[in-house]
């Protein structure tokens, strides 16, 4: 299966336009996990793309759980986050 393939597939089954998600990849690359507006913007960004809401109690944890471990947090799996612990 091509890349073209999988990621239509992808898009098909999420909703989510897989142009719009490497866009925002793009932008956030090198983004600085240690300023928390930078990081507020960037997991409501990736709620929007996921149509997710995000209270803001999961958005303090969420932060608070970047601010702590910046390293370990990369768009997969901060979108896996948003979908584990939507209510």
């Amino acid at each position: 299966m091509s890349n073209d393939n999988l990621f239509k597939n992808i898009e098909q089954k999420s909703g989510v336009d897989m142009k719009a998600v490497f866009k925002l990849a793009d932008e956030i690359k090198g983004a600085n996990f240690q300023d928390e507006a930078t990081i507020r913007d960037i997991i409501k960004r990736v709620a929007a793309l996921a149509n997710r809401p995000v209270s803001k109690e999961k958005e303090d944890e969420l932060v608070n759980a970047i601010l702590n471990n910046p390293q370990s947090i990369n768009f997969n799996n901060l979108s896996k986050m948003i979908n584990k612990n939507k209510k």
